[in-house]
């Protein structure tokens, strides 16, 4: 046989392996698990780090001072530097509002060695103490919540007995190109870190979605949150290892009532979501690049090029292996469209949408190599020098 046989041969078993092999990953019926509300509230403090977010605190801010919580709770939004105003906006929409008490504070810029989210969420937390709270609301400045949001997240800590709880807030899919990547952003996710293997104890996988993770003291603590992970670009992966790997419980879900309000209206702009961080989830590690590069190509390039090549040429087996590929491949990502509410015309275009990832990636190692390093709000990030061991 010829090399595109067995290429084509390569992808459709690398396939099938994903179908039944991968955590079930392409399945979206995991929301958060069974739960009961405890006989005793346990209180919380919500952690809010937002740098340059007056766009969106008007839509996200009242949905979390609204929470209908029956213990107590606090939110503490850290003013991470920002030139726009959102230290007043919050205060001011507190004061329209009203709920939940709010505190707004700034820490000042961050000192090397920290990212300025984590800086900022350090601060939070350092705030928080004063109120001993059995739990931490670790949310983006740009994450609505549903007014139950809270007290489904603890009943479902507090019932399962998990140390961590985090969901995957909804992305929005307003635009067309919001709607052609961003579901594919959360199943490519989903495809790294399956999320069924990420709450069994033996499964070295942990993540957790940085828009909202649920977080007891006790765990933060033990694994040194949030100093262990100062330097963390991908911060929400991170902390969710740290806690893993400290003896924690962790889980991790796709969310139905909790949304991301943050806009990315233009390919620019998602370009610029993916490849801040793209080439640190690869550990700056020019050999895992190319074989991420590699892997893209075989597994989602390889299905359509052998399908047309094999049509236009007469070959049969190729096209036959090659569109095999491609139907699973489709029919794996329709569960996430299905759960975005998109057509489902856009699964047959998956190929389209992780050749534009695999760019993102490479130009994230160029940018990188570039001495740009990840770039967000203002700030730039080059390689971290390692954290501290906890011990």
């Amino acid at each position: 046989m010829s090399a595109v046989v067995w290429t084509a041969a390569a992808s459709l078993a690398a396939w099938l392996w994903l179908l039944l092999g991968q955590g079930f990953f392409w399945r979206t019926d995991l929301r958060l698990p069974s739960r009961r509300e405890p006989d005793t509230w346990p209180s919380v403090c919500v952690v809010v780090p937002a740098r340059d977010e007056a766009a969106v605190l008007p839509e996200s801010l009242p949905s979390l001072l609204a929470q209908d919580y029956p213990g107590q709770a606090e939110i503490f939004l850290v003013d991470d530097g920002s030139s726009d105003g959102t230290g007043a906006l919050a205060r001011g929409l507190a004061d329209r509002h009203g709920g939940l008490p709010l505190t707004v504070d700034s820490p000042g810029e961050p000192p090397p060695g920290w990212t300025g989210k984590l800086w900022a969420v350090r601060h939070g937390i350092g705030l928080a103490r004063a109120r001993a709270p059995r739990y931490l609301l670790l949310t983006d400045a740009d994450i609505a919540h549903e007014p139950d949001s809270l007290r489904e997240l603890v009943a479902a800590a507090e019932t399962a007995g998990f140390d961590l709880v985090s969901q995957m807030a909804r992305l929005r899919v307003a635009s067309t190109w919001e709607r052609l990547v961003v579901p594919a952003f959360v199943y490519f996710f989903a495809q790294l870190y399956p999320f069924r293997w990420i709450a069994k104890r033996e499964s070295r996988t942990a993540a957790a979605a940085g828009g909202c993770v649920l977080v007891s003291t006790v765990a933060a603590e033990r694994a040194g949150i949030p100093d262990s992970i100062r330097h963390a670009v991908i911060d929400d992966v991170t902390l969710a290892r740290a806690v893993k790997r400290s003896g924690g419980r962790i889980w991790l879900g796709l969310a139905e009532r909790v949304d991301s309000v943050r806009p990315y209206p233009g390919l620019g702009d998602l370009w610029r979501m993916v490849s801040r961080s793209a080439y640190a989830q690869l550990r700056h590690n020019p050999l895992i690049l190319l074989g991420t590069v590699l892997g893209l190509a075989l597994i989602y390039l390889v299905p359509p090029v052998a399908l047309i090549g094999g049509l236009a040429t007469g070959s049969a087996l190729p096209a036959v292996l090659g569109g095999a590929a491609w139907l699973v491949m489709t029919a794996t990502y329709i569960p996430m469209l299905r759960y975005y509410r998109q057509t489902l015309w856009l699964a047959p275009l998956l190929p389209f949408t992780a050749f534009l990832y695999l760019l993102m990636t490479v130009d994230s190692a160029v940018q990188h190599y570039r001495g740009r390093g990840a770039a967000w709000k203002g700030r730039t990030y080059s390689r971290p020098d390692p954290a501290p061991e906890q011990h």
